[in-house]
């Protein structure tokens, strides 16, 4: 797959439009009402510095949360974001996340503190950031997971940290183009070598035991899966 042919795909995708056209909509919203200048650039900055923190405390804490399998109400959402992403990540149709729960969290992260700097122009320049942000990551989240080699060398070096996570040890390098808050709270990790191999790393902690008490999950995916995806049979 070439660059330009991720990217014609990346933008047919149905999530993308909704969140351009989401982030459209924000706009116009802020150009009927809208703040201050400095108040807008505030906005957009606070939601640009805020944004990978919040992927960051949500990907470890709430995609990688060993409490939402608990509950029969949630079982199937954390299923779907983040549990069949990683039961195969190569899976495209799971790639991105579901916007009944994406639209409202990137909603909850930036309109608040927009609204806090600039009210309602606030909230709106924020929020349409947060979801050109989401559209930046995703984008870099094809390049990380579909048949492209990155020419760049960041390019190159964010999937490589991105498969580790998938292919070696999930209980780290939680960010997608951004690693600081994965140096800050201990978790990035630069080469395999410097952590052991994950027997967890394709069902994030879901094992046959944990089924066994909480079946809610291998109930709707028709058991536990483990090994790599490749190499299941069966399947």
């Amino acid at each position: 797959m070439t660059l330009k042919e991720l990217t014609v795909a990346y933008f047919q995708y149905p999530a993308i439009i909704a969140y351009l056209v989401s982030a459209a909509v924000c706009i116009g919203l802020y150009i009927w009402r809208p703040t201050s200048l400095v108040e807008t650039l505030a906005s957009i900055l606070i939601a640009v510095l805020l944004y990978p923190l919040a992927w960051y405390c949500l990907h470890r804490w709430v995609l990688h949360s060993k409490w939402m399998w608990k509950s029969k109400l949630l079982a199937s959402t954390w299923k779907r974001i983040h549990y069949d992403h990683h039961q195969d990540p190569n899976h495209l149709e799971v790639l991105f996340g579901g916007l009944h729960t994406t639209l409202p969290t990137i909603f909850l992260v930036t309109a608040p503190v927009g609204y806090l700097i600039g009210e309602f122009g606030g909230a709106a320049i924020a929020t349409a950031t947060g979801m050109i942000m989401t559209c930046v990551y995703e984008y870099f989240h094809c390049i990380q997971h579909l048949t492209y080699k990155p020419k760049n060398k960041w390019v190159a070096a964010i999937k490589q940290r991105h498969l580790a996570h998938h292919f070696h040890n999930e209980n780290g390098n939680y960010g997608i183009t951004n690693y600081f808050w994965d140096r800050a709270f201990g978790t990035y990790y630069e080469k395999v070598g410097e952590r052991k191999k994950s027997k967890t790393v394709f069902n994030i902690g879901y094992t046959e035991d944990v089924a066994e008490r909480y079946p809610h999950v291998a109930n709707l995916s028709g058991g536990v899966a483990s090994g790599h995806p490749r190499q299941r049979k069966g399947e």
